[in-house]
């Protein structure tokens, strides 16, 4: 610790080893010792003492839609960074589409990239796209740096992203497979919901028949019959049906490459509160009964959910209309995440360590990031939130960094205010004062 230049020290600091009073250590934004709470400071470094304030590491939030370029209006990278910041978001890794061009080629990443390059706040990685005509594209988008290839099996709601069906997925998990690749997929089999009935209108019980279990739990189903066949690593996102749980850790058992993802809105919001033509929460797959709910938080216990992430997919206030059919499905949560599933965690009697292994550690390991980022340990960067666990605050929409503040949790009172947010032992945001942005683009390196 003789050369460290800063110090951050608190009663609670979350460790992979657990909670526990330290003192770390930061050289050059990098953590170099996790010490005792009262080990001396050495001559020259900074202390910053944070109290009895938690110090937990930086989330990482891989399900972002950044939307930049092309459809910046609805989001974007200095708008995006900056609401991740607030909300203890210290790395994003965002999706291919929404953006125009998307993310399906070499030179669409390098226009992304460009992008994203002097806005970014925190730290950003990029996920490439897998198309029904794209597969010789998806060796070179490895090669430049993804983390993996999103793929719908099911339309995408932009002309320009089209889902697979059955034969192109196999020619794509097939390919990625080859190297060793990660398929990431929305998981919505397209004719069963082309067969469930489809009414328009406000009620939100009809845009939720529209959108069945059995939807996901078809689409699952196939996925892990190819993923099996091949040996090919898959992640299923933004699960909201249970009823695919008991496949999923059977197939896991059997050593099927298969991980899942579920999003803060499933875990905190239910069905039976979302008013008719409250718009604002809709999202696909769709927000399920308080009974789906309770087995997605078991699964997170057990293991058989990985992770938390928020599937952030904003539009333009104008796009949520309050026909449920027609409005744009996707739900802004990148800043009130963190909050929000510690407001529900701590109910169910779940603890921080329990949110820091969903929302950072299993984030890191699933995009390969888990040498640098996930966990307050030496090597790691010294990437941080610092968290008043206990206090309160009520969601103003005013308030957020977001482009667009349309959000699901207006109103609501939610325990747990960022204090502060540190990125390679940089402080780049504090009592909603930012910094210039001084994120760094990331890519994959194993």
């Amino acid at each position: 610790m003789s050369d460290a230049e800063l110090v951050l020290r608190s009663t609670r600091v979350i460790t992979p080893e657990g909670t526990r009073a330290a003192s770390v250590a930061v050289t050059d934004g990098t953590i170099t010792a996790v010490l005792p709470h009262d080990a001396p400071v050495p001559d020259g470094a900074r202390l910053e003492d944070l109290g009895d304030h938690v110090l937990l590491p930086g989330l990482v939030d891989t399900h972002v839609h950044v939307n930049d370029p092309g459809r910046t209006e609805w989001e974007g990278f200095w708008t995006a960074t900056r609401a991740a910041a607030a909300g203890g978001i210290t790395t994003l890794v965002d999706m291919p589409l929404n953006s125009l061009p998307p993310t399906t080629t070499v030179p669409h990443l390098r226009t992304k990239q460009q992008v994203a390059a002097d806005k970014a706040h925190i730290d950003v990685g990029f996920w490439g796209g897998a198309l029904p005509d794209n597969v010789k594209e998806l060796r070179p988008l490895h090669d430049a740096g993804v983390f993996g290839f999103k793929a719908f099996l099911s339309p995408s709601g932009v002309d320009e992203f089209p889902h697979l069906e059955r034969d192109p997925l196999a020619r794509t998990m097939a390919e990625i497979a080859a190297f060793d690749g990660l398929l990431i997929v929305h998981a919505e089999d397209p004719h069963l919901l082309a067969s469930a009935p489809q009414q328009p209108g406000p009620k939100y019980a009809d845009f939720l028949a529209s959108r069945p279990r059995g939807a996901e739990d078809t689409a699952v189903a196939q996925l892990i019959r190819e993923a099996k066949a091949l040996h090919a690593r898959v992640h299923v996102l933004h699960l909201s049906s249970s009823d695919a749980l008991p496949m999923i850790a059977e197939a896991r058992a059997e050593g099927v490459r298969v991980t899942v993802e579920t999003c803060p809105h499933y875990l905190t919001l239910t069905a039976e509160e979302v008013p008719d033509g409250a718009s604002e929460f809709k999202c696909c797959p769709p927000i399920r009964e308080a009974a789906n709910q309770d087995l997605l938080w078991q699964a997170l216990a057990d293991g058989t959910i990985d992770c938390i992430v928020t599937d952030h997919s904003p539009s333009t206030a104008d796009l949520k209309t309050d026909d449920f059919a027609t409005a744009w499905g996707g739900i802004s949560g990148l800043q009130l995440s963190l909050a929000a599933v510690w407001t529900e965690a701590r109910r169910r009697g779940h603890g921080l360590e329990d949110v820091v292994r969903w929302m950072s550690a299993r984030t890191s390991e699933l995009v390969g990031l888990d040498d640098r980022k996930g966990a307050i340990a030496v090597g790691r960067d010294a990437d941080f939130a610092v968290l008043a666990p206990d206090e309160t605050f009520t969601v103003d929409p005013v308030a957020l960094q977001h482009r667009n503040r349309v959000t699901a949790y207006a109103g609501r009172t939610l325990h747990g205010v960022v204090k502060s947010t540190w990125l390679r032992g940089q402080r780049i945001v504090a009592d909603g004062e930012f910094t210039e942005p001084k994120g760094r683009l990331l890519t994959r390196t194993h």
